[in-house]
């Protein structure tokens, strides 16, 4: 037995539907070896990669209309992987990354659960430079943004494995630090672009937004947006429901 109770739900993006496997509820927790603790995973954050939230599948639904042709995507704090199972399906050059020792063997489950080859994945600590992850046309993510130093962290990554001329698309639920996001990418070359999207099917809310941004030349060097020695505690609130 995991430790951990699952279920089977379905995703519809686009004109493609998905099974997924994902965590039955937000109580549950299974870190015997101390793994995810060590990683500065606590007992409260270790179910939120097992869910798939209203901003992934937002995201999910966005990648499933995406232009592809001769683009490679990175997916970062990826939990379930929605959108890279999209982009896989679609035959695109995708990676994913997140830092929980689980996302990888639910996305390795959840790529064969869906007839696919297993998506590429990496772990990744936001903090932590990886030159051999490389650099990519589009950077991806979904409701990343918890606190304001998650921005801080986000545009750092950005700025390591975005290629000269590439997209930055970030579905946001609007808790926090989408201003100094915003900000930071500018500093980049990024300029934030108009996009039109709505909430997935039965979300009522109106605070998710896609972040849309493109950089068309490559930037001078700088300093690292994230180069300041922060260390907070990166998952620290629930998304919303």
């Amino acid at each position: 037995m995991p430790g951990y109770d699952v279920r089977l739900i379905e995703l519809q993006a686009g004109s493609e539907r998905f099974r997924l496997r994902v965590l039955s509820d937000l109580q549950q927790f299974s870190d015997p070896d101390g793994h995810g603790a060590r990683l500065g995973i606590s007992s409260s954050q270790w179910s939120l990669f097992g869910q798939l939230w209203p901003a992934g599948e937002l995201l999910a639904e966005v990648m499933s209309g995406f232009d592809i042709e001769g683009k490679r995507f990175l997916e970062i704090g990826c939990g379930i992987a929605a959108p890279s199972l999209v982009l896989q399906r679609r035959g695109a050059d995708v990676v994913a990354t997140d830092i929980h020792p689980l996302a990888e063997p639910f996305l390795a489950y959840n790529s064969a659960l869906n007839g696919l080859p297993a998506v590429a994945y990496r772990q990744l600590h936001w903090l932590e430079p990886l030159p051999s992850l490389g650099r990519f046309d589009v950077v991806i993510a979904s409701d990343v943004m918890y606190e304001r130093d998650h921005a801080r962290l986000l545009a750092g990554v950005v700025e390591r494995h975005a290629d000269g001329v590439s997209e930055v698309v970030v579905t946001d639920s609007g808790r926090g630090g989408r201003g100094l996001f915003t900000r930071l990418l500018e500093e980049q070359g990024f300029v934030l672009e108009p996009w039109t999207a709505t909430a997935p099917a039965g979300d009522t809310r109106s605070k998710l937004r896609v972040l849309h941004f493109r950089r068309h030349s490559r930037p001078a060097r700088r300093r690292p947006a994230d180069a300041r020695p922060i260390r907070p505690d990166w998952r620290t609130h629930v998304p919303e429901q």
